[in-house]
């Protein structure tokens, strides 16, 4: 088994800024020597010094001894030029995101250090197969890519680029463990992990929203209180910026030869270009500035309760919604599972959507008082639902349909009628772009999980998400969304075709 490199190694850190100080603040805590450098004069010396104060708070919160952040602080040392880490076992690099720049800087490296050491990037989007070309030991290069920020996020993927030895890899995810943090390995392919399963994140959201499917906050507010996410997708863009956001969005999709997958949104690149990156600059999806309110979600005022409620089967929803109805000490009857159908009341049938607009299941299933239901992380939990009534429901029975709703505890949010609504849509996107991450080799199911929750808090991994609600389930959601949209955005991943087709063999 290969070990972590011993606390002996110097690890030197070549970038003074937030991301660069975070990993030597990391380094130096789990007991090696540092040394950072920086081209900015006095930026090394200036980040050393905010790394022990640093340690300092954690002594005084108790988080680690007097002692102890003393010596850590004591482990840091500026470096002059490149030629001052030739003692190091350990270069990581958090420089500026240019190819150019970071092979320069390598090849650099490359004639000071000794046969030994290992040379990582910090890099979030340039492969390291391309950063490792210029080198003439590309094999002892590899991703060592820590999310921000460094000291308090758990994830850290380690990447192999084409070049990559295994001992190199393998000696980077024992000292990322040793160091604390949860390592997961990817191969060098456009966004890595997280950057590349994380777009439909903001993607669907785009497109439900170019649609006028809902306001910002609607969304934000759906995505949170039914879907379990920390941020909704507009909060949390316009927390990381507009420009950065966009550009990651652009990077992946030229990396995939303009994939429909990861098209651009022309709403986001409208902010970009009047300069509303967000909260840095005041004004993104909200307005930041000094005694603006953030909007409140679209909620449908309280509905009378109806009075014929039937739950049907023992779903997850109806299981759920009945709990609630009977703590609420609201009256129904129980029912053997009638199809999909969850509940009905006022004539009206509810149903959770499978990815066609609820006009179009009422007309496929000849139910004109169609109501469809939004995905929910935990429909016991959630304190938010987002539904879609069908052209053809009298407004009666979605009154009906939405009271029942409301009387289980649920605020609802009535969106346009939109295929998929909002949280199955993005889940499913979610998923699908995951199992063709496993496919193709990047990573295994248990990494691509771990690093969506802890590289960008999801709530739950997309591939464990869609074994709670059914592959099956995710295959018709994006069969549906695909031949609604006719577009090949959303095609099935081949390997959740593989895993329908091995549960219809065996079912």
């Amino acid at each position: 088994m290969t070990q972590a490199l011993s606390t002996h190694t110097l690890v030197a850190v070549i970038g003074a800024g937030a991301m660069g100080a975070g990993i030597a603040q990391v380094a130096a805590a789990a007991g090696h020597g540092v040394k950072l450098l920086d081209n900015r004069p006095g930026a090394a010396a200036q980040a050393i010094a905010g790394i022990c104060a640093q340690f300092e708070k954690m002594a005084a919160k108790g988080k680690m001894s007097a002692e102890a952040a003393k010596a850590a602080g004591e482990r840091l040392q500026a470096a002059e030029q490149v030629a001052d880490l030739a003692d190091a076992g350990l270069v990581v690099e958090a420089i500026v995101e240019n190819l150019t720049i970071k092979q320069q800087l390598f090849k650099d490296l490359e004639a000071v250090v000794s046969e030994g050491c290992i040379l990582a990037s910090n890099t979030s989007s340039i492969s390291i197969t391309a950063i490792g070309a210029a080198l003439s030991k590309p094999q002892r290069l590899a991703g060592l890519h820590f999310f921000n920020p460094a000291p308090l996020m758990a994830l850290v993927e380690v990447v192999s680029g084409l070049a990559t030895a295994l001992e190199v890899s393998d000696t980077l995810i024992a000292t990322a463990a040793a160091w604390g943090k949860t390592p997961v390995h990817a191969k060098s392919t456009p966004g890595f992990i997280v950057n590349r399963v994380a777009r439909p994140y903001y993607a669907e959201a785009l497109r439900v929203l170019t649609e006028g499917g809902a306001d910002c906050a609607t969304l934000d507010a759906v995505m949170r209180e039914a879907g379990g996410f920390r941020m909704g997708p507009f909060e949390l863009m316009d927390m990381i910026g507009h420009d950065v956001n966009f550009a990651v969005t652009n990077s992946v999709w030229r990396a995939f030869f303009n994939d429909p997958r990861f098209s651009p949104s022309l709403i986001q690149q409208d902010l970009v270009d009047a300069g509303f990156l967000g909260k840095k600059s005041g004004r993104g999806f909200y307005n930041y500035q000094d005694g603006t309110d953030k909007p409140l979600p679209a909620t449908v005022p309280a509905l009378a309760r109806p009075h014929d409620i039937v739950v049907y089967g023992q779903s997850a929803a109806a299981l759920a919604l009945a709990n609630r109805l009977q703590a609420n000490h609201v009256s129904f009857t129980q029912a053997h599972a009638l199809g999909d159908t969850v509940a009905t009341a006022g004539g009206a049938t509810l149903r959770i959507t499978d990815g066609r607009t609820a006009t179009r299941c009422a007309f496929d299933l000849q139910t004109p008082n169609t109501v469809l239901m939004d995905l929910a992380l935990d429909y016991g939990k959630a304190t938010r639902l987002a539904v879609s009534v069908a052209a053809q429901c009298d407004e009666a029975a979605a009154n009906s349909a939405i009271g029942l709703l409301q009387a289980a505890g649920f605020a609802v949010s009535q969106l346009q009628d939109i295929p998929g609504l909002i949280v199955m849509r993005t889940v499913a996107m979610l998923a699908n772009e995951s199992a063709d991450a496993v496919n193709q080799g990047v990573c295994d199911a248990a990494a691509v999980d771990t690093a969506m929750r802890l590289g960008v808090n999801y709530p739950c991994g997309p591939l464990t998400w869609a074994n709670a609600i059914g592959i099956d389930t995710v295959s018709t959601v994006l069969t549906h969304l695909a031949q609604t949209y006719g577009e090949d955005r959303y095609r099935t991943s081949p390997l959740i075709q593989h895993h329908v087709f091995v549960q219809k063999a065996f079912s």
